[in-house]
């Protein structure tokens, strides 16, 4: 792929789906957003897209489980993958999740790397463990991002800071630190992003089955599902 930076000055939804044959051709480089529910990871895309309202933000955190595909200056597809975590899910929801995203993560030729979020107030769980020794295990690139960085004081979030990278395991610079509210970060985040894009080549094209069906995925806008924060 052309290094030049994405400048990240279109954006729009492409499509949902929950199994291999609902994605898009994987034509472009992919990178993946995870976190658990309302980590803010809606917030968080909607200022990397510079859109209010592009990636929804649900009432009810976690019930819908979709992976929504993006698409960033026809240059880069951008992935909202479910939140997990969230207490009030049903037990079948919870269940749907680990399979439909393992399925996602070892079967996508084009993911490039992951993001993954923790709420700077919130020092991470075995959930947010578990996925990331696991994405890192695998071999994936993953960049921890830290949102919500305005709802503490420059104090409280330096220790917090300090925290959270030594349960990562990190250094304190590997931490790309942000805020939806003042777009603290968006621009380095934007780069890093822009930056796992430049090795990148298209995996060989699979031949289509003529007797497969038509694909049942949602494809318009107005209908891809909220995912909450």
């Amino acid at each position: 792929m052309d290094t030049q930076e994405l400048k990240f000055v279109k954006a729009s939804f492409v499509k949902s789906g929950t199994k291999p044959d609902h994605y898009p051709p994987a034509e472009l480089p992919e990178i993946a957003v995870m976190g658990r529910s309302n980590v803010g990871k809606s917030s968080l895309m909607n200022s990397l897209f510079n859109r209010k309202n592009l990636v929804k933000v649900s009432n009810t955190p976690g019930r819908t489980q979709l992976i929504n595909f993006f698409l960033v200056d026809d240059a880069l597809s951008v992935v909202d993958l479910p939140g997990y975590g969230y207490a009030k899910v049903p037990p079948k929801i919870r269940k749907q999740w680990r399979p439909m995203i393992e399925t996602y993560l070892t079967s996508r030729e084009a993911l490039i790397g992951c993001l993954l979020l923790f709420d700077i107030r919130r020092i991470p769980n075995d959930d947010d463990l578990d996925l990331w020794v696991w994405l890192r295990h695998f071999g994936f690139t993953v960049i921890p991002v830290i949102t919500k960085s305005d709802k503490l004081s420059a104090q409280k979030g330096r220790n917090q800071l300090k925290r959270i990278a030594n349960v990562l395991e990190v250094p304190l610079e590997a931490l790309v630190v942000t805020s939806s509210k003042t777009h603290k970060g968006r621009d380095k985040l934007r780069k890093l992003m822009s930056g796992l894009c430049w090795d990148f080549t298209p995996p060989e094209p699979e031949e289509m089955d003529e007797a497969e069906g038509p694909d049942e995925s949602e494809t318009t806008e107005e209908n891809h599902a909220d995912q909450g924060e």
